[in-house]
């Protein structure tokens, strides 16, 4: 879902990482009672929280079972007025589906990053976009907080449209060779030649 997520317009920033539990510092092989989940920045004058709700309501299947805590289906919200939205876009889902939706809203409480090697995982299997991403963000912090990358992941994961990256490679500060390599992986082989 971070992918997905990294090419929505006014999407600044994804991490994933753990949530909802009350466990302190939970990592992969210690997650206790946390969910595998992704943090979104974003900026509220472009995008609203009920924008991404509606991805998020269709990015999985709300009235299936999710068969553990680490990767319960869950909306997590940060105040009272994210809550009633979460809430409200739930009970519309609902409706649409005529089904009991299974995913939770839960607050947020503490975020807890993953490990490194969990974070664009999408992007990190396309070594040569990775290699450029590094090269202009060797700190890997400053790696995981840049946009350019945050949507490098998710055209690594397949969810980019050709014309939203015509309209933006350029700005994704790639060399020639690194741009020819995304177009041709999002399917507008030689435009770059």
């Amino acid at each position: 879902m971070e992918a997905q997520f990294g090419l929505i317009d006014g999407v600044i920033r994804t991490r994933v990482g753990y949530a909802g539990g009350q466990m302190s510092d939970p990592d992969y092989r210690h997650m206790g009672d946390h969910t595998e989940t992704v943090q979104i920045d974003y900026d509220p004058l472009r995008i609203s929280y009920a924008e991404l709700l509606n991805v998020f309501w269709e990015s999985h299947k709300p009235t299936e079972g999710s068969g553990s805590r680490q990767y319960m289906k869950a909306v997590f919200y940060h105040d009272e007025r994210q809550r009633a939205l979460a809430d409200a876009s739930k009970s519309a889902m609902e409706q649409k589906t005529g089904r009991s939706v299974t995913t939770e809203v839960l607050p947020v409480r503490t975020f807890y990053w993953a490990e490194d090697y969990h974070q664009k995982y999408l992007l990190k299997r396309r070594t040569d976009l990775t290699r450029e991403m590094t090269r202009m963000y060797p700190l890997e912090k400053d790696f995981l907080n840049s946009t350019a990358v945050a949507r490098l992941n998710g055209y690594a994961g397949g969810y980019g449209r050709p014309d939203q990256l015509a309209a933006e490679i350029t700005d994704l500060g790639l060399s020639p060779a690194g741009r020819q390599s995304l177009d041709h992986l999002v399917g507008r082989s030689g435009l770059f030649n």
